[in-house]
């Protein structure tokens, strides 16, 4: 057999936790790039809402039994999962939160690609020095959004989240990695800021709030949202009304997706094969949108 034929009888299944999913771009983006290398992928959506501890362990078995490469994990599970794995690479271990299970040899390995994947998309908006950064919201994307942040030596990271507590304990866990400020306030933690990104779901459609006031927006703010339904959320809406430099989900969906990939397979997949299929998807839900 060729080595293009047995690479096409190969099967790849993976998939997404969470809820809610159905909106999610990761099915065609995955598909998409495993028809390029040869393989036979299918990305399956998993929707349950509302899953304790229990229940999430019983899909996480699924996983072992169903022959999963893998699956991605998003909100409201990324910190949920973390104790039900086997074993958690270093930088998820550190965080506490999981975007990606591999499955290995009957074992569950957390990864988090939101880390690696945001590092990559925010790099052209940083200053060569001198970056003041407020996160909004640190659960499972909030940390990982620091932690790339952190990685990428942002002397300047506030952040803040409605559960004063919750940013606590990532202050402390970002302690031995440059370290963070906890804002008092969203105020507190955009004035002066060279950087926003938004790390809650607020914005996510159907719903049509912003994380922070528009009054609160500069020309001199660039703004990221890691929501990408809608593309344009709210906040960089407003924020472009401003005159600040904008950064949609598209590229953290695009990258973090990539890394899932290379996770779940050893095979590099073409970020711009990713992104076309993502294109395609968002370009679809618009239409969709406006003719409803």
């Amino acid at each position: 057999m060729s080595k293009r034929g047995y690479a096409a009888s190969k099967k790849l299944l993976t998939g997404l936790i969470g809820a809610p999913i159905a909106h999610s771009a990761s099915p065609a983006m995955h598909e998409r790039a495993a028809e390029a290398l040869g393989l036979r992928g299918h990305y399956q959506l998993i929707e349950v809402a509302g899953a304790d501890a229990a229940e999430l362990a019983m899909m996480l078995e699924g996983l072992r039994r169903l022959g999963f490469a893998g699956t991605n994990v998003t909100f409201p599970y990324k910190e949920a999962v973390v104790p039900l794995l086997d074993e958690l690479a270093p930088t998820a271990a550190t965080m506490a939160a999981v975007n990606t299970i591999v499955v290995k040899n009957g074992r569950l390995i957390g990864h988090n690609t939101d880390t690696t994947g945001f590092a990559r998309a925010v790099k052209p908006l940083l200053a060569p020095s001198g970056n003041a950064v407020a996160v909004i919201g640190t659960g499972g994307v909030g940390k990982a959004i620091a932690f790339a942040l952190a990685s990428l030596d942002v002397t300047d990271l506030r952040i803040f989240d409605s559960e004063p507590a919750r940013a606590e304990k990532l202050a402390v866990l970002l302690a031995p990695h440059g370290g963070a400020r906890v804002a008092r306030s969203v105020e507190d933690a955009v004035d002066g800021a060279t950087g926003l990104v938004n790390g809650t779901p607020v914005g996510m459609l159907p719903n049509r709030d912003t994380p922070v006031p528009p009054a609160l927006l500069r020309e001199d703010l660039w703004v990221a949202d890691a929501v990408y339904s809608p593309l344009i959320t709210p906040l960089l809406a407003a924020g472009r009304a401003k005159g600040a430099r904008i950064m949609t989900g598209r590229e953290l969906a695009i990258y973090q997706a990539a890394d899932a990939f290379e996770l779940f397979t050893g095979l590099a997949p073409s970020t711009e094969i990713m992104g076309e299929a993502f294109d395609e998807v968002m370009a679809a839900r618009s239409a969709a949108y406006q003719s409803a």
